[in-house]
């Protein structure tokens, strides 16, 4: 197994809300005990999947705390702590209340579309304020911009407390080259759970997923096969989940894996506009992919 603190599975957990759109407390312990027993390694807190976008800084605060305090301690946490406004994000870390955490998740900057420079200054003054170790997340299908590899590359040599990154570009090319080239104390973790085997077999050290909200044993059975070498033993569950990875992507995340948790008695499916949730049609796929597991 490779010697890193977040290799493995870690998970991008939902929050779960009422359906008058409060934050669920019971269904948030529910999922943390449920992902505790699917034996996960880690859980990241207000990430893309947590629809951090619509919850404000106080209840942030709330929901950090809470999943700290419902984890017992038996999981390493990351928190989520991104966005487009460098300045805004320093100030936050000041802040915050991150007991329990043991590394932020930061996505780059969205919206604004800063050029390669700027996402390595972004980086760099992250990195320089920090007060956790730091994994960068690289999605330019919600960001706009890619971090190029050269860029990724640049930040990993000159900022030693940004110590992995979240690759959600799909570009096996580039994540490849990132693998072969980064410098020591520095890796490569999936953002795609469709291509966590491949990534692995690459060089990846593990995924941040969705899928696992629903199948954590299932899937961090499938990384850890992956990470021994077993891929013999990895394909088939890999297999059996890539329908169930794209019904949760097919109307927009975390619509889809509320879908499945919902259907599991663990949080009810509800959201914030302008999340909503699937398509009827889309169910019925989802109930019938269930069954198959």
């Amino acid at each position: 197994m490779i010697n890193h603190p977040f290799s493995g599975t870690g998970v991008a957990i939902v929050t779960p809300f009422t359906p008058n759109g409060d934050l669920d407390k019971l269904g948030l312990k529910k999922l943390v005990t449920h992902l505790t027993h699917g034996k996960v390694d880690y859980l990241v807190v207000l990430g893309t999947t947590g629809e951090n976008a619509t919850i404000s800084k106080e209840e942030k605060q709330e929901i950090f705390s809470l999943v700290s305090e419902y984890n017992e301690n038996k999981l390493k946490l990351v928190a989520g702590i991104g966005g487009n406004d460098t300045r805004s994000i320093i100030n936050s870390f000041s802040t915050f209340d991150l007991t329990g955490y043991s590394a932020i998740l930061s996505v780059s900057p969205y919206y604004n579309k800063p050029n390669q420079e700027g996402l390595y200054q972004h980086y760099k003054a992250i990195n320089d304020a920090a007060p956790l170790p730091v994994i960068m997340y690289n999605v330019p299908g919600r960001t706009g911009m890619n971090v190029s590899a050269a860029t990724t590359l640049r930040i990993a040599r000159d900022c030693k407390n940004i110590i992995a990154t979240k690759e959600a570009s799909g570009n096996m090319e580039q994540m490849m080259q990132i693998i072969s080239d980064k410098p020591d104390g520095f890796e490569l973790i999936s953002g795609d759970d469709g291509l966590t085997l491949p990534l692995i077999a690459c060089g990846a050290i593990g995924v941040i997923s969705v899928v696992a909200n629903a199948y954590p044993a299932q899937f961090s059975t499938m990384v850890n096969q992956c990470l021994k070498g077993n891929f013999s033993e990895a394909r088939p569950i890999h297999e059996k989940m890539l329908p169930i990875i794209h019904s949760l992507f097919a109307e927009g995340s975390p619509g889809g894996v509320k879908a499945y948790l919902s259907a599991m008695g663990i949080v009810e499916e509800s959201f914030r506009l302008p999340v909503v949730g699937v398509s009827d049609a889309l169910k019925n796929t989802i109930y019938n992919l269930m069954k198959s597991v």
